[in-house]
């Protein structure tokens, strides 16, 4: 089966954070490395879960994870966080918050048929928006924790923490009006008949 050009997109930004890993190594910055190979575990996820699961994920949810984790590991081992600052910043909490929202509608969805909860079009809106501002309350918590306790500078006062939760908030109220548009077009089954495989997907 061919696939999708997206998925191409995706494989460029896993090599990017390889390479900022081996930048990251070069520098002796030991714990961009560990974060970078962390990432890059991560973006392998989706692939994973598609080839031996029951499920296929949208490739858009590769495509998206690895940009968010790049634009993360990029930030942090070529200090665009700064030299960019709040730009980038703001945009990497965006993309995130995008990211997080849209993982949240899959998973959610895929739960519901699943577990057969029966969820309300209202009750998966909801949650896609509560899940993505509990995921960057815990995000600003590690920046907190990283800055106080190993004297990073993740942080830039109040005013910085309040418009990163607020893009990540503009991420997840985009995806869940777009995800409101789909609920009210196509059933649930319609959504995720294409995810879902009655035998595990081989190599």
């Amino acid at each position: 089966m061919k696939r999708p050009a997206g998925l191409y997109l995706a494989y460029l930004f896993q090599f990017l954070i390889a390479g900022n890993i081996l930048i990251a190594f070069s520098l002796g910055e030991y714990s961009q490395v560990f974060g970078g190979i962390i990432a890059l575990g991560l973006t392998m996820v989706p692939a994973a879960v598609t080839r031996r699961g029951y499920i296929t994920l949208p490739w858009e949810i590769n495509l998206l994870v690895a940009l968010s984790l790049y634009l993360h590991i990029a930030g942090g081992v070529r200090g665009f966080y700064e030299i960019y600052y709040p730009y980038y910043d703001k945009v990497a909490h965006l993309i995130s918050g995008i990211t997080v929202s849209v993982l949240a509608f899959v998973a959610v969805l895929l739960l519901d048929r699943f577990s057969r909860l029966n969820l309300s079009r209202r009750m998966i809106v909801g949650f896609v928006i509560i899940f993505a501002m509990a995921m960057e309350g815990f995000w600003e918590i590690y920046e907190w924790t990283f800055d106080t306790f190993l004297g990073t500078t993740l942080q830039h006062g109040l005013d910085d923490t309040m418009l990163d939760m607020i893009f990540v908030l503009v991420g997840a109220v985009a995806v869940a009006l777009a995800g409101n548009r789909y609920l009210s077009e196509f059933s649930k089954e319609e959504l995720t008949r294409k995810m879902v495989h009655e035998e595990p997907r081989g190599e």
